[in-house]
């Protein structure tokens, strides 16, 4: 895991040299092992490295082919490098980093070596012979690329307060990313909140040469199923997820320096320390935050984990004002502004002070194997004919009756699907995850706000492809919040403390075979119940049926009495901006202080990091 930059189609050297220099300083956090910047006749490459592969200085990059043609910066783990150095065999390599693979591999067959690739990367790879720059973004979005194409030439780094550095752009919000923001407290990719920014989307690749920019799709992930999959029985399901997720594990228990495992306890984790413990010789290192407040405390089943697969554990005792006190540090580690990850923030840095350089996470369970209630409230709805049958004006008025008679989030969000023109995928599953809708909208932005509903037109694309209903829900669930919220905010948190963290779950083939899977197979009548019946006896049903917790912070608290002034400097700041109304920003925060059941502050904190954010790193 480390850090990458680089600059071409520049007309000056000296400029593209120092711009990669102030970008590659600006994510020092993520690579403090080692350091380098190279130039060639039309590229310069920057990189910041974290040693977890063959530590020694071997593996610095930018890397370098023997005969100098090819050079590489690498972000990321290709986790099956020995099982493809063995297919490359006439490859005399120098080192044991999977660096050195990339390489070979792109030498044996070219650009199509990503289709072998199993992993979370993000590389940029120069060929000096063709004089074209690959600019690479693995499958499921797992590592991040933020490009900029300006007049003085293209950028790319791993984050976007890197490319702020590189003297190409103007921070300056864009209009179309601060209405996505406010609509879904995220920006989703492609697109980011800096006008001019855009990041590299998963499964494809950037092809730059003689000043031409392409991008490729190389794996998409509704047309990755195996059809086959569908006709396949209920026990050879299982027994090809025990086969897929246990070589998953495997490939990623691949380090050379100290590493463990998140363990809260919950099915994802269990599950994964659980296989963990069958693939090492010696106990897994595993961690868990608990807490003071016993309401929050999931450190009784995280133990029964631990003692029942014979882990070193520890636990980490925090409270609820440990979190309070570390969200300065957190707000500044963000590199793009999120409505989420303080939390990721902390459990990253007390991981990484007990002298662990990589962990392995539970995220993605719930998006591959149906965890969350949308899968079930999307599968009932979908069966719902007589709704789909009902008159529009019928809906409409429906729609708009039950939120006068119960006015609230819940309802606004039913009665958006209600009075929809079409009562389809789509038209359920946006406003789902919706934090302001158009009303709110219109009070805040200057401009009408019809921006393009980001959302709305990823489940119109994926509800497109014919998958099972569940697996609708989860393509949809893994293009969105899990993309633009959970993974940006891991990488973005634990690489501030340089933590590498590895996602099992995310195995491209495990989730192709899994969005495969039949509704009749998989359908939650128990949390992820295909999951945990596939390693049956494996975890106790104490952990399977017990109740779903995870730490919810008091910001209602915190914001009226805490971060009261703290929350209003951020506000008045944003309230400023062109492209917001002072008046509406201000009305906001005067009705979540008044308790306004349409003002929670899950609606008003996204704002309050967004304009912290905007003061933090200069944006206009």
């Amino acid at each position: 895991m480390c850090g990458i930059t680089g600059m071409t189609l520049y007309r000056d050297a000296t400029f593209a040299r120092e711009s990669v220099g102030k970008m590659n300083d600006a994510i020092a956090h993520r690579g403090p092992d080692a350091h380098g910047i190279w130039q060639g006749s039309q590229v310069t490459l920057g990189h910041r490295r974290l040693s977890i592969l063959d530590t020694s200085a071997a593996g610095n990059q930018p890397f370098h082919s023997a005969d100098g043609r090819i050079a590489l910066v690498f972000n990321g783990e290709v986790y099956n490098y020995l099982e493809l150095k063995n297919e490359l065999s006439n490859y005399a390599f120098q080192t044991g980093t999977d660096t050195e693979v990339v390489i070979a591999a792109y030498q044996h067959w070219g650009i199509g070596c990503i289709d072998r690739f199993i992993g979370m990367f993000a590389f940029a790879l120069w060929d000096e012979a063709q004089q074209v720059l690959y600019v690479v973004r693995d499958r499921m979005g797992i590592k991040p690329v933020y490009y900029t194409h300006q007049n003085q030439g293209f950028a790319f780094s791993s984050e976007l307060r890197s490319l702020l550095k590189s003297g190409l752009v103007n921070a300056r919000i864009s209009e179309s990313g601060l209405h996505d923001f406010l609509s879904y407290q995220t920006v989703h990719c492609p697109s980011t909140i800096i006008d001019g920014v855009q990041m590299l989307q998963p499964g494809h690749y950037l092809e730059i040469k003689r000043n031409t920019i392409i991008e490729r799709e190389y794996w998409n992930l509704c047309r990755s199923i195996d059809p086959q999959t569908l006709s396949m029985s209920e026990p050879e399901v299982k027994e090809e997820i025990r086969r897929l997720l246990k070589s998953s594990i495997e490939l990623r228990m691949r380090a050379d320096v100290p590493f463990g495992a998140f363990l809260s306890g919950g099915i994802d984790s269990s599950i994964v320390v659980g296989l963990m413990s069958e693939v090492a010789t010696k106990p897994v290192n595993t961690f868990s935050v608990t807490f003071h407040e016993k309401e929050y405390d999931e450190g009784d089943y995280s133990k029964m984990i631990a003692e029942r697969f014979g882990t070193h554990h520890t636990e980490i005792k925090l409270s609820a004002n440990d979190f309070l006190d570390a969200l300065p540090e957190a707000l500044d580690a963000m590199d793009h502004p999120s409505g989420d990850g303080p939390n990721t923030y902390t459990v990253s840095k007390v991981t990484r002070a007990a002298g662990v350089k990589m962990a392995l996470s539970g995220l993605g369970g719930d998006e591959v194997f149906a965890g969350y209630d949308v899968f079930k409230r999307m599968y009932a709805l979908s069966r719902q004919s007589v709704l789909k049958h009902t008159p529009h004006f019928i809906r409409y008025a429906a729609g708009k009756g039950l939120f006068l008679l119960k006015p609230g989030i819940a309802t606004q969000k039913i009665a958006a699907a209600l009075c929809a023109q079409q009562l389809d995928f789509p038209a359920y599953y946006a406003p789902t995850r919706r934090l302001m809708f158009e009303k709110e909208l219109r009070q805040l932005l200057v401009h009408d706000g019809s921006a393009k509903d980001a959302v709305l037109s990823i489940a119109t694309e994926v509800s497109s492809f014919s998958l099972p209903q569940l697996s609708t829900t989860s393509a949809a669930e893994m293009k969105t919040y899990m993309l633009n919220v959970l993974l940006r905010d891991t990488d973005q948190m634990s690489m501030a403390h340089a933590l590498e963290v590895r996602v099992p779950f995310l195995d491209h083939r495990l989730v192709s075979f899994v969005l495969g899977v039949s509704d009749e197979i998989k359908y939650p009548k128990t949390p992820k119940q295909l999951l945990t019946s596939s390693f049956d006896n494996m975890i106790p049903s104490s952990i399977i049926h017990r109740p779903k917790m995870g730490f919810t912070f008091p910001w209602k608290m915190w914001m009226k009495n805490e971060l009261r002034s703290f929350s209003l400097e951020q506000l008045q700041f944003l309230s400023k901006h062109s492209l917001l109304s002072e008046k509406g920003v201000m009305a906001m925060w005067d009705a979540f202080l008044k308790e306004d059941p349409m003002t929670p502050w899950s609606r008003v904190w996204p704002m309050v990091v967004l304009g912290y954010w905007m003061k933090k790193n200069n944006v206009s």
